[in-house]
């Protein structure tokens, strides 16, 4: 297609920001796009184009960017983070128009459905985690800007976090775990803006689910007795010891999950200093009982469990691409367990296992910053054109490097 000359014109309205108004000379067609400090904007949609031999599902142009035409008109503040969130600890904003607003440690945990909130649990050589929380009622504007706020933490973080999209009602039992005292939500938005917050460093605690028959995979779950029963098998992780404990009526196959996912939370979070027991029902260590109390009569499991854990178990993945120019979505492999070779450090890939309701974008350390940069938004049009439901899916952003064990145990080998 040939390049059309293009003559722009610039002008400041009150109410709708910088507007402008481009004019094809060969066509004298003539459109106005406000900037709202995403890049260049277009009132374009995102281009659909059919499955090929390659595997190509669809593509966008490079500078691409989605509809925003009910964003606020203005760009994320600068500087809004200090150097002291680098220290271990958890740091919580609420979104008010393009400010991140830090909140006190006496109102973490609690959230109002009407507003957007960033979230980081730092813990320092552990790793970090941003986690996004959108609220039910929260308007695109704070949604959107609560994900360019995101963009601006991790890069301040030097692309260290693993982040999270954790929408009201759908959050994951890690972000749960964020908040001893519980989470509540309230309904409304908050009007006042507090400028203070407070750090606090708690040590790792996470209970892991391990269910299936042949497509068996661990999951986080609830901290508590309640997550528990006889036909699975669970990982009790305390960062410096690790529990693997075995249902009563468990088969043989989660039996040799639950050591293969003990061994690679050692091996790979832990850098091999973590120390694992293994437990059946019934030999529960005081370190377990300490952490969840005594045990109760636990629920039984059946068969049909496990097979209904199968198919939500099961995952594909795409690659990520802009190297001719537009981005590119191409599946790579139909079914887990990957090979991890197929992660090429030079792309972004999409890790889909929505039919248990998450999205995993993993970003290659070679990959460009507009890969890097329009993950979310990739994520999200990929939930959109999966027809998966966006406010119960989860969407996981991984570095290189950052992968969770969650994630990792959907390739063969991870060393």
């Amino acid at each position: 297609m040939a390049k059309l000359p293009v003559i722009l014109f610039m002008s400041q309205l009150p109410t709708a920001g910088l507007v402008i108004t481009v004019c094809f000379s060969t066509l004298g067609a003539q459109r106005n796009w406000p900037d709202y400090g995403w890049g260049r904007s277009t009132d374009e949609d995102l281009a659909i184009t059919p499955c090929d031999e390659s595997g190509l599902l669809w593509s966008l142009p490079t500078q691409h960017t989605p509809d925003t035409s009910r964003m606020l008109p203005i760009k994320a503040t600068p500087g809004q983070f200090g150097p002291e969130i680098r220290n271990p600890g958890l740091w919580v904003w609420r979104v008010e128009k393009m400010k991140a607003v830090p909140l006190p440690k006496s109102e973490l945990g609690a959230f109002f459905n009407g507003d957007s909130y960033l979230v980081l649990s730092n813990r320092g050589d552990e790793g970090a985690d941003l986690h996004m929380w959108i609220g039910e009622q929260s308007t695109h504007d704070e949604q959107g800007a609560c994900a360019l706020l995101a963009t601006q933490l991790d890069s301040f973080l030097g692309g260290y976090p693993v982040q999270h999209r954790q929408t009201q009602g759908y959050e994951s039992p890690e972000f749960m775990n964020l908040f001893p005292k519980g989470v509540s939500y309230k309904v409304g938005g908050v009007e006042t803006a507090f400028r203070k917050t407070q750090s606090s460093e708690d040590p790792v605690q996470r209970l892991y689910q391990v269910k299936g028959k042949k497509n068996i995979r661990a999951k986080e779950v609830k901290m508590s007795w309640e997550s528990f029963n006889k036909g699975d098998c669970f990982i009790l992780d305390q960062g410096k010891s690790i529990v693997s404990w075995v249902g009563s009526q468990a088969n043989v196959f989660e039996k040799q999950k639950v050591r293969e996912i003990a061994t690679l939370i050692r091996d790979t979070e832990r850098n091999g200093k973590a120390s694992i027991v293994h437990v059946n029902e019934g030999e529960e260590p005081p370190e377990m009982i300490k952490i969840l109390g005594p045990m109760p009569a636990l629920k039984e499991s059946t068969p049909e469990e496990d097979t209904q854990a199968d198919v939500s178990n099961t995952a594909s993945l795409y690659k990520v691409s802009d190297a001719t120019g537009s981005m590119k979505l191409t599946k790579v492999s139909e079914k887990s367990p990957f090979e991890k070779d197929l992660l090429v450090r030079d792309d972004c890939f999409i890790l889909d296992n929505g039919a248990n309701g998450k999205i995993f974008v993993w970003k290659g350390s070679g990959a460009n910053e507009n890969e890097k940069r329009e993950a979310l938004k990739i994520a999200d049009k990929f939930i959109e054109q999966m027809n998966y439901p966006r406010m119960k899916t989860q969407v996981e952003i991984l570095p290189q490097g950052r992968e969770t064990v969650i994630f990792k145990q959907f390739f063969k080998t991870w060393k």
